[in-house]
């Protein structure tokens, strides 16, 4: 185990788990939660007590320290308590040359000569009586004798022992999808194992019921385990299509049926993942039957519902856009996507298919279309139709474009839009005290709304940016602003008006140790420390120490406050 002690270091286990995660495994370890009950190969197996019991693997691959555990963080490739937890258990106990012995004293190197000296029979008695208790063994030792039968695989078994190990029979929780996860890896395992000897036809028959059974457990599913199972088989799948090459235009029919009825997003772009297993005659079959399915949607104007209530209406348009990208025709995929012009993205879809395409005119046409006939269109699509302004020589129409989306959201990230669209200087003053005004008018009415607490804070970060420090002190002290700008104010001030900014950081420092947690402790320490270096700035050296003892009688009881403030002087 020297390779694995080279990287399973209490350091190592800090950096990958975070001070949180690692805290936390401390404590399971300190309780004695967690066990090593085995240490061979290099690989480290343990068992952690949670809310229910997980396993952990820990090993050495490549000079780094990898892992894996059975709980839902785990299993989403979290480094997780259980990880540190499991880590310092093996760090904690006494290693000695070869594999860690089991309690009981003896190693799995043992264990290994042991079973070399046993007969075959006996080897096989003790996987069945195993596999009497063991359900996860079972289902895959049944499968692999399905798959092995002299006459071949015994589909009805193989159909059998899939429906146990894909349907939970009820909700599938955090403690049950490890369990889930690992039947089902068991099925694609055997399942890989008939492609790979040849019955690719048979792989994709129990592939596609697999997959129908796994949808099935979607609605169990707590955590999003089975989507990941479903992902493995369509792939499974699509692998013995490739092998098998089935007939074509059956194929096309079963792909298009499903991913138009599937309950989930099953075969997702089926004509585009399997164009080449489909070939010409298939991808024809898949054209026509969704040629058929399109005619039957009707158009959709701006603002409009799908009043038939055609519930297949995306997902068919999903499908002919996916055809029409594959014709590389502009024009055939406006004609999609123009089926439906309920949506003002859809308008700017459009105008960005036609710009790549270098079709401007068009682009603009559709730019414009949107923003008439929307009352308050896209934000994105005005910024679309005032760029093409812009670069057309028309920065009168662009700004007036832009002045639209500014009144009716005037914040700072659209002032600044509004700017660029300006090339005078002289026409930007007129602009811009339309656009402040505009401001001040709707925080009052904000202001005068009882469900708002409205204050100053886009006029004084408009001004912020605009570097007109003074007035934007001047408009925070007069309206407020947030506490993040009440900081940019006062990091602008520290050079002119020092006091201005001692004022701001102590009322800050009190409202961060108010939120009561390391984070901001932190961040009021940081505070402190520049309210420190400004006082002895100017000439208030001997006022900060009398300002630290009030803090630190104020908050006396924080015990991770006092921690952060004992080297501060």
């Amino acid at each position: 185990m020297a390779t694995l002690a080279g990287v399973l270091t209490r350091r190592a286990l800090v950096e990958l788990a975070g001070e949180r995660y690692f805290e936390r495994g401390e404590q399971y370890h300190r309780e004695g939660l967690a066990r090593v009950f085995a240490e061979h190969d290099g690989t480290v197996t343990a068992r952690v007590a949670g809310t229910h019991e997980y396993r952990v693997k820990l090993w050495d691959e490549g000079g780094e320290l990898r892992y894996s555990c059975t709980c839902p963080l785990g299993m989403d490739g979290e480094f997780c308590k259980h990880c540190v937890a499991a880590g310092l258990a093996w760090l904690g106990q006494a290693r000695g040359s070869g594999d860690a012995a089991e309690p009981s004293g003896v190693t799995m190197d043992e264990v290994r000569k042991h079973l070399e000296r046993q007969d075959f029979d006996a080897l096989v008695e003790i996987i069945l009586d195993r596999a009497e208790e063991d359900e996860l063994l079972r289902e895959r030792l049944l499968l692999r004798a399905a798959s092995e039968r002299p006459e071949g695989p015994d589909i009805a078994a193989f159909r059998r022992v899939i429906e146990d190990a894909l349907n939970p029979g009820g909700f599938l929780d955090y403690g049950s999808a490890w369990e889930y996860v690992q039947r089902s890896e068991g099925v694609i395992e055997v399942l890989s194992g008939l492609l790979d000897r040849g019955f690719a036809d048979e792989a994709i028959d129990l592939a596609e019921y697999a997959l129908g059974v796994a949808e099935g457990a979607m609605e169990y599913d707590s955590g999003g385990h089975v989507s990941g199972v479903a992902r493995d088989l369509e792939q499974l799948h699509l692998a013995a299509c490739q092998r098998a090459r089935p007939e074509p235009e059956a194929l096309a029919r079963r792909l298009f049926e499903w991913e138009m009825s599937g309950p989930y997003d099953t075969f997702f772009d089926a004509s585009e993942t399997y164009a080449d297993v489909l070939g010409e005659r298939g991808l024809a079959e898949y054209r026509r039957l969704a040629g058929e399915e399109w005619a039957r949607v009707s158009g959709l104007g701006p603002g409009e519902r799908d009043q038939e209530g055609y519930g297949r209406r995306s997902r068919i348009a999903r499908v002919m856009e996916t055809l029409a990208r594959r014709s590389d025709d502009v024009d055939d995929l406006v004609a999609v996507k123009s089926r439906d012009l309920s949506r003002d993205h859809t308008y700017l879809e459009i105008a960005e298919l036609y710009r790549q395409a270098g079709r401007r005119d068009e682009a603009l046409g559709w730019a414009e279309r949107g923003v008439r006939d929307f009352p308050d269109p896209d934000p994105r699509l005005r910024e679309f139709l005032a760029r093409e302004y812009r670069e057309r020589g028309r920065p009168e129409a662009a700004m007036e474009v832009m002045w639209e989306e500014f009144a009716t959201r005037p914040h700072l990230a659209n002032y600044r839009k509004l700017k660029s669209c300006t090339e005078r200087l002289e026409d930007w003053a007129i602009w811009r005290g339309k656009a402040l005004d505009r401001v001040r008018e709707q925080t009052a009415a904000l202001k005068g709304s009882r469900w708002f607490r409205a204050d100053n804070s886009t006029l004084v970060g408009i001004l912020l940016w605009e570097r007109r420090y003074d007035e934007a002190w001047r408009e925070a002290v007069e309206g407020g602003c947030s506490p993040g700008l009440w900081l940019k104010l006062a990091a602008a001030r520290e050079g002119d008006r020092p006091e201005d900014a001692i004022s701001v950081y102590r009322d800050r420092i009190e409202d961060l140790i108010d939120q009561k947690n390391k984070e901001s402790y932190r961040e009021a320490r940081d505070l402190i420390l520049k309210v420190r270096e400004l006082m002895r700035r100017t000439g208030r050296g001997p006022e900060f120490a009398d300002y630290l003892d009030s803090v630190r009688a104020a908050h006396r009881r924080k015990r991770n406050l006092m921690a952060l403030l004992e080297r501060v002087e």
